[in-house]
């Protein structure tokens, strides 16, 4: 995940930093330092990505278009 994913990632589920701190267990420093482009741990990048997934986030890899995310789609009942 790179620091404008994590941005993008934010804003489709309009949540804040605090938001995701708290959803990923990390600090709201942490996400911020991310958010700069600053490395951070493996498993810290797993924990923000974990929270995002759960929250409905789906990753795009780069491939030649861009690295990206997108809101998965709602399962039907």
């Amino acid at each position: 995940m790179i620091a404008a994913q994590c941005k993008m990632a934010r804003a489709a589920l309009d949540w804040g930093v605090r938001d995701l701190a708290k959803a990923a267990k990390v600090s709201t420093d942490t996400v911020v330092r991310l958010e700069r482009g600053e490395t951070l741990r493996e498993r810290t990048i797993e924990a923000i990505r974990g929270a995002f997934e759960k929250g409905g986030v789906t990753f795009i890899d780069e491939n030649g278009g861009g690295a990206g995310v997108r809101l998965a789609k709602k399962r039907r009942r």
